[in-house]
């Protein structure tokens, strides 16, 4: 049985989670036991117990740590990407890139361990210096979505243990065995008993218990608008640290003098790939009325000509939707799209194959406004709309028109179009002829709106969330 991981033991739950195939839900990737609240206060005592013993082991042996299980990660990928595809429905491709990244992540930040920098000036002051550093913020409680089952916890993980917290991390209920997996590594490399603990559990209890605790001194979490804002309250009421990476409504911005193979290249993987379950999936396809004709005929072209089947077949371009529940809400969704008097060319029927799984056509919408509800609210599924505007001026104010602003995309060959669209997108990130999703580990993530809250995840701007400014005077 597969439990939790506290102060160095593996636990025993007080439930049963079984974890089902998406591809083919006869069959049962494993059997999880989740813990209660007690037992996740339990698992925050010892962290908050750990960070003193986890701060003082010095930099080097933070690196070292860190290092091993990176390349851990890298030794065991065709194993961990699998296992990744089979939970959570993405690609063997898909699946076995995740798991590199993961393992590139811990070792990018096995080298910020020991470049945590600092600075010093002279003080206004005659004779007095001034010293400003960064310390460790104590214990981070981090809380994952199912989406990215290793890369996420991953740029969570490494670098709250780099700058020295000691760590609760909680995945979600969907993809457990990844989550077991990578703590499988973690605890064997060396970590001091209790600096990194793994609670399994409900959103209610597990996840309440960590938001909700005195003792941690910042929540990092990913998953919905809704329950962000919960979070971000929560932390509020207490004057914790938080950190928020929620939804998204991608813009692609599609202009009449793309090259037509890049742009439907673009719009096929960032809506379509990994299923449409990604926050920086191009969901709105904003297209320009002289190209507009000519894209929708190949785009449709292409979408028919994806395989959709179980993950880990090969040549699969996209495998099946997470469970029921999000395979419930992507029907729903092609319905309100129908209702609004958006038109589907293609897709929109759920598919067959020799395994019995969660299989949904990739879907494509004409004929929409962008203040439809298909335009406005993420559906998180292989569903994406084409909105057609007349020039650049109105394809810029469309792609700003949401709630959301994590990623944009545009495809054009003109300079001047790609440089006002950089500097005037209101999203957090931006990409000209390339899809809205896709990042690398070592620069900033994070939007705007909806999108995101507090400092920006991976690279160098990571230490800006996990550690705490303090600056010092020495009078000489």
């Amino acid at each position: 049985m597969n439990r939790s991981y506290i102060g160095g033991d593996w636990v025993e739950g007080k439930s049963v989670l079984k974890n089902l195939n998406p591809s083919d839900i006869n069959d049962c990737v494993g059997e999880f036991e989740c813990i209660d609240q007690s037992q996740t206060n339990e698992a925050i005592q010892v962290a908050s117990d750990a960070t003193t013993d986890w701060q003082e082991i010095g930099i080097h042996r933070r690196a070292e740590i860190l290092d091993s299980i990176g390349s851990k990660i890298l030794e065991r990928k065709d194993e961990l990407g699998t296992l990744l595809s089979r939970e959570e429905g993405k690609t063997l491709p898909e699946g076995l890139g995740e798991v590199e990244r993961a393992g590139h992540i811990f070792k990018f930040f096995a080298g910020e361990a020991v470049r945590i920098s600092g600075s010093s000036m002279d003080s206004v002051r005659y004779g007095v210096d001034v010293e400003i550093s960064r310390e460790p913020l104590g214990l981070v409680g981090i809380i994952t979505p199912w989406n990215f089952p290793i890369a996420i916890p991953a740029w969570k993980i490494a670098p709250a243990l780099a700058y020295g917290n000691t760590v609760v991390f909680k995945p979600a209920g969907l993809v457990p065995a990844s989550a077991h997996a990578l703590t499988e590594i973690i605890s064997e490399s060396g970590l001091p008993s209790g600096v990194f603990n793994l609670v399994m559990g409900s959103g209610s209890e597990v996840g309440a218990a960590i938001v909700e605790s005195p003792l941690i001194s910042a929540v990092t979490f990913t998953g919905s608008v809704e329950t962000g804002r919960d979070v971000l309250v929560k932390t509020a009421e207490r004057q914790a640290k938080v950190q928020l990476e929620m939804g998204g409504k991608n813009p692609l911005v599609i202009l009449d003098d793309a090259d037509l193979d890049i742009a439907v290249e673009c719009a096929l993987n960032g809506a379509f790939y990994s299923t449409g379950q990604r926050c920086t999936a191009s969901s709105r396809l904003i297209v320009t009325s002289g190209i507009h004709d000519h894209f929708v005929t190949r785009l449709v072209e292409r979408m028919e000509k994806m395989k959709v089947d179980h993950a880990l077949e090969p040549g699969t371009e996209m495998g099946p939707v997470v469970d029921e529940t999000q395979l419930k809400q992507d029907l729903e969704y092609l319905e309100i799209g129908r209702s609004e008097g958006a038109e589907i060319v293609s897709g929109g029927i759920q598919l067959e194959r020799k395994t019995k799984g969660y299989y949904l056509a990739p879907t494509l919408f004409t004929e929409t406004s962008n203040n439809m509800r298909i335009n406005q609210e993420e559906i998180f599924g292989p569903i994406a709309t084409v909105l057609k505007v007349k020039d650049y001026e109105e394809a810029l104010s469309a792609a700003n028109d949401t709630s959301f602003g994590l990623s944009a995309g545009i495809c054009t060959n003109s300079l001047k179009y790609s440089r006002h669209f950089r500097h005037k997108s209101e999203a957090g990130m931006v990409m000209v002829n390339l899809p809205t999703a896709g990042v690398d580990y070592h620069v900033p993530f994070g939007g705007r709106r909806n999108s995101s809250f507090g400092p920006r995840e991976q690279g160098q701007a990571a230490a800006q969330f996990y550690t705490a400014t303090k600056t010092a005077y020495i009078s000489s």
